[in-house]
């Protein structure tokens, strides 16, 4: 595991984070429900172990749909600052653009390009329909560590 250390917060700073170690994966999400909560063309995210990521600052609540994908948010300023899925256990979803420095890399992967909007790509190695099989994400998180460790920082981004 790396010493890196990356902090980041919601818009009005009230809630505050960091990740330690390397991201096990960077995704853009193109779904409809991304789309919306984000307002944008997708949600950018990096995947980290939960034991390797904190609040260090405020009280995230449960935010967007509250159903058993868990968004976290900031109460005051609706930030969506990560997300914690019950069937994929010891894994966060922190939202990259909310990293103090966001311009780690490019996303690795991209999912839901079906609703993906026409001109929107991401230049992302692997493309899916929806998510990956679950037998797929431990391949695609081991490539996605070897490109981080055979290119230099600058030629991910």
């Amino acid at each position: 595991m790396s010493d890196t250390v990356r902090q980041g917060g919601c818009r009005c700073g009230k809630v505050r984070f960091e990740a330690s170690g390397e991201p096990l994966i960077s995704i853009a999400c193109h779904c409809k429900n991304c789309q919306r909560m984000t307002s944008s063309a997708f949600s950018l995210s990096e995947g980290y172990p939960a034991s390797q990521f904190r609040v260090t600052q405020g009280e995230p609540v449960i935010g967007g749909i509250h159903g058993p994908i868990r968004h976290y948010c900031c109460d005051f300023c609706k930030s969506c600052l990560f997300t914690e899925m019950p069937d994929v256990p010891d894994f966060v979803n922190v939202r990259t653009t909310l990293f103090d420095d966001a311009s780690q890399e490019r996303p690795f992967v991209e999912t839901y390009v079906v609703e993906a909007l026409p001109w929107a790509r991401t230049g992302a190695a692997h493309s899916f329909d929806g998510l990956p099989p679950m037998e797929r994400w431990s391949e695609l998180m081991q490539e996605f560590a070897k490109r981080r460790a055979a290119v230099p920082e600058e030629a991910n981004q």
